[in-house]
């Protein structure tokens, strides 16, 4: 029996995925038809942690409750330059028009 899976695309929402090789480490990779040009490629599952947009979000909250960039990494089992990019592109804005926090020297 063959099982069907519908899987949503991170940016447009659509169905209409193909199979699209395999990365380095042997993960299904998955290409959206609906997306503009090429399509967007995208691994079903992330094993790296700093991709969630939850993980992103708590680097976030920390960095508001004065939480050192070090310690957040080390906590969340991120990398110090995932945090750091992280806090440059700011809170809430979508990717690539995201805007730095602003430091205030107290």
């Amino acid at each position: 029996m063959m099982m069907t899976q519908l899987l949503p695309c991170p940016d447009c929402q659509g169905t209409d995925m193909v199979r699209h090789r395999t990365s380095p480490d042997g993960k299904q990779r998955y290409r959206c038809r609906a997306c503009p040009e090429r399509g967007r490629i995208f691994l079903l599952d992330d094993s790296y942690a700093g991709h969630s947009s939850e993980v992103k979000q708590q680097i976030v909250e920390r960095a508001m409750n004065a939480s050192g960039m070090r310690d957040t990494a080390r906590v969340l089992h991120v990398s110090p330059t995932t945090v750091m990019k992280k806090l440059k592109k700011g809170p809430g804005a979508p990717a690539g028009e995201e805007e730095g926090v602003e430091i205030v020297a107290p």
